[in-house]
Protein backbone atom coordinates (compact mmCIF):
# COMPACT_ATOMS: atom_id res chain seq x y z
CA UNK A 1 0.00 0.00 0.00
CA UNK A 2 2.50 2.63 0.65
CA UNK A 3 4.35 2.14 -2.43
CA UNK A 4 0.84 2.29 -4.02
CA UNK A 5 0.31 5.59 -2.57
CA UNK A 6 3.88 6.71 -3.69
CA UNK A 7 3.36 5.74 -7.12
CA UNK A 8 0.52 7.40 -7.14
CA UNK A 9 1.49 10.62 -5.43
CA UNK A 10 4.56 10.43 -8.14
CA UNK A 11 1.72 9.76 -11.21
CA UNK A 12 -0.81 12.40 -9.52
CA UNK A 13 2.56 15.13 -9.82
CA UNK A 14 2.83 14.29 -13.84
CA UNK A 15 5.64 11.87 -13.83
CA UNK A 16 5.16 8.25 -14.96
CA UNK A 17 6.82 6.33 -12.26
CA UNK A 18 10.05 4.98 -14.10
CA UNK A 19 12.59 4.18 -11.43
CA UNK A 20 12.54 0.96 -9.43
CA UNK A 21 11.02 0.91 -5.79
CA UNK A 22 14.24 -1.22 -4.14
CA UNK A 23 14.92 0.60 -0.84
CA UNK A 24 13.82 0.08 2.21
CA UNK A 25 13.55 2.12 5.86
CA UNK A 26 17.46 0.86 6.71
CA UNK A 27 18.65 1.60 2.93
CA UNK A 28 16.76 4.91 3.04
CA UNK A 29 18.75 5.67 6.57
CA UNK A 30 22.14 4.14 4.89
CA UNK A 31 22.42 6.56 1.97
CA UNK A 32 21.70 9.96 4.11
CA UNK A 33 23.87 8.28 6.68
CA UNK A 34 26.50 7.05 4.16
CA UNK A 35 26.68 10.35 2.56
CA UNK A 36 27.48 12.09 6.47
CA UNK A 37 29.73 9.49 7.08
CA UNK A 38 31.38 10.17 10.20
CA UNK A 39 35.08 8.37 9.80
CA UNK A 40 35.29 9.54 6.92
CA UNK A 41 34.61 13.61 8.26
CA UNK A 42 36.57 13.24 11.33
CA UNK A 43 39.57 10.96 9.57
CA UNK A 44 39.59 14.37 6.66
CA UNK A 45 39.26 17.16 8.36
CA UNK A 46 40.36 16.26 12.72
CA UNK A 47 44.26 17.33 11.25
CA UNK A 48 42.83 20.84 10.97
CA UNK A 49 41.06 21.07 14.24
CA UNK A 50 44.18 20.47 15.81
CA UNK A 51 46.49 22.96 13.59
CA UNK A 52 43.90 25.31 13.46
CA UNK A 53 42.21 25.68 17.65
CA UNK A 54 43.90 22.72 19.39
CA UNK A 55 41.98 19.60 20.88
CA UNK A 56 39.83 21.79 22.71
CA UNK A 57 38.21 22.78 19.07
CA UNK A 58 36.35 19.24 19.14
CA UNK A 59 33.46 20.83 21.46
CA UNK A 60 32.30 22.89 18.43
CA UNK A 61 31.07 19.64 16.80
CA UNK A 62 28.11 20.16 19.34
CA UNK A 63 27.30 23.71 18.54
CA UNK A 64 27.21 22.47 15.14
CA UNK A 65 25.61 19.06 15.39
CA UNK A 66 22.73 21.26 17.27
CA UNK A 67 22.43 23.52 14.03
CA UNK A 68 22.23 21.08 11.28
CA UNK A 69 20.07 19.18 13.41
CA UNK A 70 17.12 22.02 13.22
CA UNK A 71 18.09 22.57 9.04
CA UNK A 72 17.20 18.49 8.83
CA UNK A 73 13.93 18.95 10.74
CA UNK A 74 13.25 21.43 8.17
CA UNK A 75 13.80 19.48 5.22
CA UNK A 76 12.25 16.60 6.50
CA UNK A 77 8.97 18.54 6.20
CA UNK A 78 8.98 19.25 2.40
CA UNK A 79 10.54 15.39 2.18
CA UNK A 80 7.17 14.05 4.17
CA UNK A 81 4.78 16.12 1.37
CA UNK A 82 6.48 15.82 -2.08
CA UNK A 83 8.61 13.07 -2.34
CA UNK A 84 10.16 13.23 -5.76
CA UNK A 85 13.45 12.75 -6.80
CA UNK A 86 15.17 16.58 -7.54
CA UNK A 87 14.33 17.27 -3.56
CA UNK A 88 15.21 20.87 -3.49
CA UNK A 89 14.11 21.62 -7.05
CA UNK A 90 10.94 20.25 -6.81
CA UNK A 91 9.82 21.61 -3.66
CA UNK A 92 10.83 25.39 -5.18
CA UNK A 93 9.22 24.36 -8.39
CA UNK A 94 5.69 23.10 -7.45
CA UNK A 95 5.62 25.39 -3.87
CA UNK A 96 7.26 29.05 -5.69
CA UNK A 97 7.95 29.04 -8.92
CA UNK A 98 9.82 26.93 -11.69
CA UNK A 99 12.42 29.42 -12.19
CA UNK A 100 12.89 29.39 -7.88
CA UNK A 101 13.11 26.04 -8.15
CA UNK A 102 15.75 25.60 -11.09
CA UNK A 103 17.99 27.59 -9.09
CA UNK A 104 17.80 25.24 -6.12
CA UNK A 105 18.56 22.57 -8.42
CA UNK A 106 21.42 23.84 -9.73
CA UNK A 107 22.29 24.51 -6.98
CA UNK A 108 22.01 21.27 -5.49
CA UNK A 109 23.71 19.74 -8.60
CA UNK A 110 26.60 22.07 -8.07
CA UNK A 111 26.65 21.01 -4.72
CA UNK A 112 26.49 17.00 -5.61
CA UNK A 113 28.52 16.81 -8.70
CA UNK A 114 31.57 18.59 -6.34
CA UNK A 115 30.97 16.23 -3.64
CA UNK A 116 31.47 13.28 -5.83
CA UNK A 117 35.07 14.25 -6.44
CA UNK A 118 35.43 15.65 -3.03
CA UNK A 119 34.99 12.16 -1.19
CA UNK A 120 37.20 10.06 -4.00
CA UNK A 121 40.05 12.60 -3.81
CA UNK A 122 40.01 12.42 -0.04
CA UNK A 123 39.90 8.71 -0.16
CA UNK A 124 42.54 8.00 -2.60
CA UNK A 125 44.97 10.61 -0.90
CA UNK A 126 43.83 9.80 2.95
CA UNK A 127 43.40 6.21 3.09
CA UNK A 128 44.18 4.34 -0.22
CA UNK A 129 47.69 5.86 -0.75
CA UNK A 130 48.68 5.28 3.01
CA UNK A 131 47.32 2.02 3.20
CA UNK A 132 49.84 0.78 0.12
CA UNK A 133 52.31 2.47 1.28
CA UNK A 134 52.46 5.48 -1.42
CA UNK A 135 53.85 8.77 -1.17
CA UNK A 136 51.71 11.57 -1.04
CA UNK A 137 51.58 12.94 -4.38
CA UNK A 138 48.54 15.10 -6.08
CA UNK A 139 48.76 13.85 -9.37
CA UNK A 140 49.02 10.11 -8.44
CA UNK A 141 45.96 10.95 -5.66
CA UNK A 142 44.16 12.80 -9.21
CA UNK A 143 44.65 9.59 -11.18
CA UNK A 144 42.96 7.25 -8.44
CA UNK A 145 40.16 9.57 -7.80
CA UNK A 146 38.81 9.27 -11.83
CA UNK A 147 39.59 5.28 -11.17
CA UNK A 148 37.23 4.80 -8.36
CA UNK A 149 34.69 7.45 -9.77
CA UNK A 150 34.60 5.45 -12.68
CA UNK A 151 34.02 2.30 -10.71
CA UNK A 152 31.28 3.72 -8.76
CA UNK A 153 29.45 4.76 -11.69
CA UNK A 154 29.60 1.26 -12.93
CA UNK A 155 27.66 -0.06 -9.51
CA UNK A 156 25.03 2.88 -9.76
CA UNK A 157 23.90 2.43 -13.27
CA UNK A 158 24.05 -1.36 -12.86
CA UNK A 159 21.49 -1.78 -9.67
CA UNK A 160 19.81 1.03 -7.56
CA UNK A 161 19.44 -2.03 -5.26
CA UNK A 162 23.46 -2.88 -4.91
CA UNK A 163 23.92 0.79 -4.24
CA UNK A 164 21.68 0.64 -1.01
CA UNK A 165 23.19 -3.21 -0.65
CA UNK A 166 26.83 -1.40 -0.70
CA UNK A 167 26.22 1.22 1.35
CA UNK A 168 23.90 -0.59 4.12
CA UNK A 169 26.99 -2.25 4.35
CA UNK A 170 29.39 0.21 4.65
CA UNK A 171 27.32 1.94 7.04
CA UNK A 172 26.99 -1.00 9.16
CA UNK A 173 31.17 -1.75 9.22
CA UNK A 174 31.61 2.35 9.53
CA UNK A 175 29.18 1.95 12.67
CA UNK A 176 30.73 -1.40 14.20
CA UNK A 177 34.67 0.28 13.88
CA UNK A 178 34.01 3.53 15.27
CA UNK A 179 32.10 2.38 18.64
CA UNK A 180 34.96 -0.42 18.75
CA UNK A 181 37.93 1.94 17.87
CA UNK A 182 36.19 4.01 20.52
CA UNK A 183 35.78 1.66 23.33
CA UNK A 184 39.72 0.26 22.62
CA UNK A 185 40.78 3.93 23.21
CA UNK A 186 39.33 4.58 26.54
CA UNK A 187 40.48 1.10 27.41
CA UNK A 188 43.68 1.56 25.95
CA UNK A 189 44.26 5.15 27.70
CA UNK A 190 42.58 3.48 31.43
CA UNK A 191 45.04 0.57 31.03
CA UNK A 192 48.54 2.32 29.99
CA UNK A 193 48.01 5.87 30.86
CA UNK A 194 49.02 6.97 27.74
CA UNK A 195 46.68 10.01 27.40
CA UNK A 196 45.07 12.79 29.11
CA UNK A 197 41.47 13.42 29.78
CA UNK A 198 43.33 17.43 29.68
CA UNK A 199 43.62 17.26 26.29
CA UNK A 200 39.91 17.65 26.00
CA UNK A 201 40.47 21.93 27.04
CA UNK A 202 43.46 22.07 25.17
CA UNK A 203 45.03 24.54 22.96
CA UNK A 204 48.03 22.46 21.65
CA UNK A 205 49.97 24.08 19.10
CA UNK A 206 47.87 27.00 18.84
CA UNK A 207 48.43 28.11 22.70
CA UNK A 208 49.20 31.92 22.33
CA UNK A 209 48.55 32.15 18.98
CA UNK A 210 47.41 35.66 18.14
CA UNK A 211 43.69 36.14 16.85
CA UNK A 212 42.67 33.02 18.12
CA UNK A 213 39.40 34.05 19.11
CA UNK A 214 38.84 37.01 16.29
CA UNK A 215 36.42 36.43 13.32
CA UNK A 216 37.91 34.09 10.71
CA UNK A 217 40.29 33.06 13.61
CA UNK A 218 41.50 29.65 14.81
CA UNK A 219 38.68 28.61 16.91
CA UNK A 220 35.82 29.37 14.31
CA UNK A 221 38.02 27.45 11.86
CA UNK A 222 37.31 24.56 13.76
CA UNK A 223 33.83 24.75 12.82
CA UNK A 224 34.78 23.22 9.93
CA UNK A 225 35.04 19.75 10.59
CA UNK A 226 31.12 19.80 11.55
CA UNK A 227 30.24 21.81 8.46
CA UNK A 228 32.14 19.51 6.31
CA UNK A 229 30.57 16.43 8.02
CA UNK A 230 27.13 16.54 9.20
CA UNK A 231 25.66 18.01 5.45
CA UNK A 232 23.86 15.23 2.97
CA UNK A 233 21.58 14.14 5.01
CA UNK A 234 19.00 15.06 2.71
CA UNK A 235 20.52 12.94 -0.20
CA UNK A 236 17.34 10.87 1.32
CA UNK A 237 14.81 12.96 -0.57
CA UNK A 238 16.74 12.54 -3.81
CA UNK A 239 16.54 8.97 -3.86
CA UNK A 240 12.39 9.17 -2.72
CA UNK A 241 10.98 7.98 -6.18
CA UNK A 242 12.82 4.72 -5.04
CA UNK A 243 11.67 4.47 -1.34
CA UNK A 244 9.12 1.24 -0.63
CA UNK A 245 7.51 4.20 1.74
CA UNK A 246 9.07 7.56 1.31
CA UNK A 247 6.29 9.36 3.06
CA UNK A 248 7.48 8.31 6.39
CA UNK A 249 11.68 6.41 5.68
CA UNK A 250 12.44 9.55 3.46
CA UNK A 251 12.10 12.59 6.44
CA UNK A 252 12.87 9.92 9.41
CA UNK A 253 16.58 8.84 7.38
CA UNK A 254 17.09 12.80 7.18
CA UNK A 255 16.33 13.50 10.84
CA UNK A 256 17.99 10.15 12.68
CA UNK A 257 20.88 10.25 10.27
CA UNK A 258 22.28 13.75 11.21
CA UNK A 259 21.49 12.60 14.75
CA UNK A 260 22.93 9.62 15.04
CA UNK A 261 26.17 11.32 13.07
CA UNK A 262 26.29 14.03 15.57
CA UNK A 263 26.12 11.15 18.58
CA UNK A 264 28.75 8.68 17.42
CA UNK A 265 30.92 11.49 15.87
CA UNK A 266 31.38 13.30 19.65
CA UNK A 267 32.05 9.96 21.26
CA UNK A 268 34.22 9.35 19.05
CA UNK A 269 36.39 12.67 18.88
CA UNK A 270 36.52 12.58 23.14
CA UNK A 271 38.30 9.27 22.21
CA UNK A 272 40.48 10.39 19.78
CA UNK A 273 41.53 13.38 21.49
CA UNK A 274 42.10 11.93 25.21
CA UNK A 275 43.63 9.16 23.29
CA UNK A 276 46.44 11.78 22.26
CA UNK A 277 49.95 11.13 23.79
CA UNK A 278 51.95 13.78 21.85
CA UNK A 279 49.49 17.00 21.07
CA UNK A 280 52.66 19.03 18.94
CA UNK A 281 53.60 15.64 16.89
CA UNK A 282 49.83 14.58 16.35
CA UNK A 283 49.25 17.90 15.21
CA UNK A 284 51.78 18.07 12.59
CA UNK A 285 51.19 14.91 11.16
CA UNK A 286 49.11 14.49 8.05
CA UNK A 287 46.23 11.54 9.12
CA UNK A 288 46.37 12.18 12.98
CA UNK A 289 43.68 9.44 13.49
CA UNK A 290 45.51 7.08 12.07
CA UNK A 291 48.56 8.12 14.00
CA UNK A 292 46.53 8.14 17.39
CA UNK A 293 45.54 4.24 16.51
CA UNK A 294 48.95 3.22 15.71
CA UNK A 295 49.98 4.62 18.99
CA UNK A 296 47.41 3.31 21.10
CA UNK A 297 46.19 -0.13 19.17
CA UNK A 298 49.50 -0.77 17.02
CA UNK A 299 50.10 -1.04 13.34
CA UNK A 300 47.73 -3.94 12.66
CA UNK A 301 44.74 -1.33 14.49
CA UNK A 302 45.85 0.99 11.90
CA UNK A 303 45.93 -0.85 8.57
CA UNK A 304 42.17 -2.12 9.60
CA UNK A 305 41.17 1.20 10.11
CA UNK A 306 42.60 2.46 6.49
CA UNK A 307 40.94 -0.42 5.15
CA UNK A 308 37.15 0.47 6.91
CA UNK A 309 37.56 4.22 5.95
CA UNK A 310 38.30 3.11 2.56
CA UNK A 311 35.23 1.47 2.35
CA UNK A 312 33.06 4.63 4.08
CA UNK A 313 34.91 6.19 1.18
CA UNK A 314 33.75 4.95 -1.07
CA UNK A 315 30.25 4.45 0.18
CA UNK A 316 29.79 7.62 0.70
CA UNK A 317 31.26 8.48 -2.61
CA UNK A 318 28.91 5.91 -4.58
CA UNK A 319 26.21 7.01 -2.51
CA UNK A 320 26.68 11.25 -3.83
CA UNK A 321 27.21 10.31 -7.30
CA UNK A 322 23.49 8.17 -7.20
CA UNK A 323 21.81 11.15 -5.74
CA UNK A 324 23.55 13.71 -8.17
CA UNK A 325 22.50 11.61 -11.11
CA UNK A 326 18.96 11.58 -10.06
CA UNK A 327 19.21 15.30 -9.41
CA UNK A 328 20.23 15.48 -12.99
CA UNK A 329 17.46 13.12 -14.33
CA UNK A 330 14.78 15.07 -12.47
CA UNK A 331 15.99 18.30 -13.99
CA UNK A 332 16.03 16.76 -17.23
CA UNK A 333 12.86 15.04 -17.49
CA UNK A 334 11.49 18.68 -17.04
CA UNK A 335 13.43 19.97 -20.12
CA UNK A 336 15.95 21.77 -17.38
CA UNK A 337 18.93 20.87 -17.71
CA UNK A 338 21.27 20.82 -20.62
CA UNK A 339 21.59 17.69 -23.09
CA UNK A 340 18.10 16.87 -21.26
CA UNK A 341 16.58 14.66 -24.02
CA UNK A 342 19.57 12.14 -23.58
CA UNK A 343 20.24 12.91 -19.35
CA UNK A 344 16.56 11.92 -19.28
CA UNK A 345 16.35 8.29 -20.12
CA UNK A 346 16.48 5.65 -18.29
CA UNK A 347 18.06 1.89 -18.94
CA UNK A 348 14.43 -0.23 -19.36
CA UNK A 349 16.48 -2.83 -17.60
CA UNK A 350 18.27 -1.46 -15.00
CA UNK A 351 15.56 1.19 -13.96
CA UNK A 352 18.60 3.74 -13.71
CA UNK A 353 19.25 6.33 -16.04
CA UNK A 354 22.97 5.73 -17.01
CA UNK A 355 23.28 8.85 -19.55
CA UNK A 356 23.49 11.00 -16.15
CA UNK A 357 25.14 8.99 -14.25
CA UNK A 358 27.65 9.02 -16.94
CA UNK A 359 27.52 12.76 -16.92
CA UNK A 360 29.21 13.00 -13.49
CA UNK A 361 31.98 10.97 -14.84
CA UNK A 362 32.76 13.31 -17.25
CA UNK A 363 32.39 16.38 -14.65
CA UNK A 364 35.19 14.67 -12.13
CA UNK A 365 37.20 14.15 -15.12
CA UNK A 366 37.18 18.13 -16.07
CA UNK A 367 37.83 19.14 -12.05
CA UNK A 368 40.41 16.74 -11.81
CA UNK A 369 42.48 18.02 -15.00
CA UNK A 370 41.97 21.63 -14.52
CA UNK A 371 41.52 22.39 -10.54
CA UNK A 372 45.10 24.19 -9.92
CA UNK A 373 46.89 23.46 -6.22
CA UNK A 374 45.34 20.89 -3.47
CA UNK A 375 42.26 20.17 -5.14
CA UNK A 376 40.62 18.80 -2.33
CA UNK A 377 40.73 21.54 0.32
CA UNK A 378 39.27 23.97 -2.44
CA UNK A 379 36.64 21.29 -3.66
CA UNK A 380 35.77 21.06 0.73
CA UNK A 381 35.39 24.55 0.84
CA UNK A 382 33.51 25.41 -1.98
CA UNK A 383 31.24 22.59 -1.63
CA UNK A 384 30.56 23.89 2.03
CA UNK A 385 29.37 27.27 1.10
CA UNK A 386 27.09 26.16 -1.97
CA UNK A 387 25.51 23.72 0.79
CA UNK A 388 25.14 26.42 2.98
CA UNK A 389 23.58 28.95 0.66
CA UNK A 390 21.08 26.12 -0.73
CA UNK A 391 19.98 24.98 3.01
CA UNK A 392 19.54 28.27 3.64
CA UNK A 393 17.17 28.93 0.51
CA UNK A 394 15.01 26.07 1.49
CA UNK A 395 14.41 27.36 4.81
CA UNK A 396 13.22 31.15 3.66
CA UNK A 397 11.30 28.50 0.83
CA UNK A 398 9.36 26.76 3.96
CA UNK A 399 9.11 30.01 5.93
CA UNK A 400 7.68 31.22 2.65
CA UNK A 401 5.51 28.66 1.82
CA UNK A 402 4.58 26.77 4.63
CA UNK A 403 0.90 27.31 4.84
CA UNK A 404 0.62 26.31 1.12
CA UNK A 405 1.46 22.76 2.54
CA UNK A 406 -0.57 20.13 2.15
CA UNK A 407 -0.33 17.03 4.98
CA UNK A 408 0.47 13.78 4.41
CA UNK A 409 -1.52 11.20 6.67
CA UNK A 410 0.92 9.61 9.39
CA UNK A 411 3.67 11.60 7.77
CA UNK A 412 6.73 13.56 9.58
CA UNK A 413 5.46 16.84 11.06
CA UNK A 414 6.66 19.34 13.00
CA UNK A 415 3.40 20.70 14.15
CA UNK A 416 3.42 23.83 16.78
CA UNK A 417 7.16 23.11 16.85
CA UNK A 418 7.58 24.76 13.20
CA UNK A 419 8.14 28.32 13.12
CA UNK A 420 10.67 27.95 16.15
CA UNK A 421 12.31 25.49 14.84
CA UNK A 422 12.52 26.94 10.89
CA UNK A 423 13.89 30.15 12.59
CA UNK A 424 16.55 28.60 14.49
CA UNK A 425 17.96 26.91 11.38
CA UNK A 426 17.63 30.16 9.46
CA UNK A 427 19.96 32.09 11.99
CA UNK A 428 21.88 28.95 12.08
CA UNK A 429 22.50 28.66 8.14
CA UNK A 430 23.21 32.75 8.10
CA UNK A 431 25.77 32.06 11.32
CA UNK A 432 27.00 29.17 9.03
CA UNK A 433 27.55 31.17 5.46
CA UNK A 434 29.55 33.77 7.91
CA UNK A 435 32.03 31.51 9.29
CA UNK A 436 32.54 30.03 6.05
CA UNK A 437 33.77 33.25 3.95
CA UNK A 438 34.92 34.63 6.57
CA UNK A 439 38.71 33.38 6.54
CA UNK A 440 40.95 35.72 4.02
CA UNK A 441 41.95 32.11 2.68
CA UNK A 442 38.28 31.42 1.78
CA UNK A 443 38.40 33.69 -1.07
CA UNK A 444 39.07 31.20 -3.77
CA UNK A 445 36.85 28.94 -2.90
CA UNK A 446 33.66 31.60 -2.94
CA UNK A 447 35.05 32.67 -6.84
CA UNK A 448 34.97 29.07 -7.67
CA UNK A 449 31.43 29.21 -6.24
CA UNK A 450 30.23 32.37 -7.99
CA UNK A 451 31.85 30.60 -11.26
CA UNK A 452 29.79 27.53 -10.98
CA UNK A 453 26.80 29.96 -10.13
CA UNK A 454 27.42 32.00 -13.19
CA UNK A 455 28.30 28.64 -15.46
CA UNK A 456 24.69 27.82 -14.50
CA UNK A 457 23.43 31.48 -15.09
CA UNK A 458 25.02 31.66 -18.83
CA UNK A 459 22.33 28.30 -19.47
CA UNK A 460 19.79 30.10 -17.38
CA UNK A 461 19.50 32.68 -19.43
CA UNK A 462 19.62 30.97 -22.51
CA UNK A 463 16.12 29.25 -21.23
CA UNK A 464 15.26 32.20 -20.49
CA UNK A 465 15.53 34.06 -23.88
CA UNK A 466 15.00 31.30 -26.25
CA UNK A 467 12.65 28.91 -24.58
CA UNK A 468 10.89 30.88 -22.33
CA UNK A 469 8.17 28.48 -22.04
CA UNK A 470 10.31 25.42 -19.96
CA UNK A 471 10.48 28.63 -17.06
CA UNK A 472 6.67 28.87 -17.58
CA UNK A 473 5.63 25.64 -17.15
CA UNK A 474 5.11 23.71 -14.25
CA UNK A 475 7.36 20.43 -13.75
CA UNK A 476 5.60 17.22 -14.49
CA UNK A 477 3.48 18.87 -17.13
CA UNK A 478 3.76 17.81 -21.37
CA UNK A 479 7.43 17.96 -22.92
CA UNK A 480 7.05 21.85 -24.46
CA UNK A 481 10.29 20.46 -26.73
CA UNK A 482 8.22 17.10 -27.54
CA UNK A 483 7.88 18.87 -31.10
Amino acid sequence: MPTQTADQECRDCGYAPELKRTLGSFQVFAISFAFISVAVGIFGTYDDVLRDAGPVGIWLWVVVAVGQTLVALVIAQFAARIPLSGSSYQWASRLANPKIGWVFGWLTFCYLALGVVTVDNAMASSALMPLFGMQPDEDTARMITLVVVLVQAVLVVFSTRLVGLITSGAVGLELLIVVVLAIGLFVAVAVTGNGSIGNLTSRGITEGAPNYFAIGGGLMAAMIMGLATLVGFDSAANMAEEAKDPFRSVPRAIVGSVVAAAVLGMVFLIALTIAIKDIPRISASDTPVAAILRDQLGPVMEHLLLVAIAFAFFGAGMVTLATCSRMVFAMSRDARFPAYRLMRRVNPRTQTPIPATIMIVAVGVVLMATLPGGALLELLTVGTVISAVLYGGIIVLYLAVRKHLGHQEDAFDLGRFEVPVAIGALVWSAVVLFVIVSPPEAVTSILLAIGLLLLGGLYFGYLWFFHREVLDTEPGEADVFSH
